[in-house]
């Protein structure tokens, strides 16, 4: 059976995003630092659609963490920017070929046409919340899994709704001493977590947990 997870990368002091995200700097002041250990990657560089690259055990990891997926569900500040209805020209920030190679299924309240792009990417509008989204995305996945593209907030509500059933947190060497937090404005009960594997590198440390049930 298929599972739900993600994976992302977050700064030492727990943000995904620096702050004042905008159009010109979407991950906000500082953000795109945390994730220079991806982009010489030659995994990362093939699902972008360049030659070249390094192989090195972080290769292997995002090659594993993208090579299963067969649908993925992201937030709306996730797709675009606002949080009013739809500018219709706006189709993501990826381009005509975005990395998803999979349908995707975006969590709104304000309904849209679907957005076709290359690659087998095909952005989706979920509009009555993320159990919905949830069945959409097996029903598109079938055997494969499921992954939380994000934001933070999309990640916390299925991890409280119990739907999670494992994430990697990739942890970079930074302090952005401000921005979103990946889990320090989550609310409800406590979760219990399994550590399943830890690999560090030069350049950051993965952590893959498992959600205790």
């Amino acid at each position: 059976m298929s599972k739900l997870t993600f994976d992302i990368t977050m700064s030492l002091d727990g943000f995904i995003a620096g702050r004042n995200p905008r159009l010109e700097e979407p991950l906000g002041e500082g953000g795109e630092q945390l994730h220079e250990w991806v982009f010489g990657l030659r995994s990362w560089r093939e699902l972008a659609g360049l030659e070249g690259g390094e192989t090195n055990r972080d290769d292997e990891i995002v090659r594993e963490s993208t090579a299963n997926i067969g649908a993925v569900i992201m937030g709306r500040s996730m797709f675009g920017v606002g949080d009013g209805p739809w500018d219709e020209s706006w189709e993501g920030w990826w381009g005509d070929d975005p990395p998803y190679k999979a349908p995707v299924f975006v969590l709104t309240h304000h309904p849209r046409e679907p957005v076709p792009k290359l690659g087998g990417t095909t952005f989706e509008f979920v509009t009555d919340g993320i159990e919905a989204a949830l069945e959409r995305a097996r029903a598109a996945a079938g055997d494969k899994d499921i992954a939380i593209a994000g934001g933070a907030s999309v990640a916390q509500q299925y991890l409280r709704a119990g739907l999670v059933d494992d994430f990697q947190v990739h942890i970079a060497p930074r302090l952005l001493g401000g921005g979103t937090p990946l889990f320090g404005e989550a609310e409800g009960e406590a979760l219990d977590l399994e550590i399943v594997r830890v690999v560090e590198s030069p350049k950051v440390t993965h952590v893959r947990y498992r959600v205790a049930r």
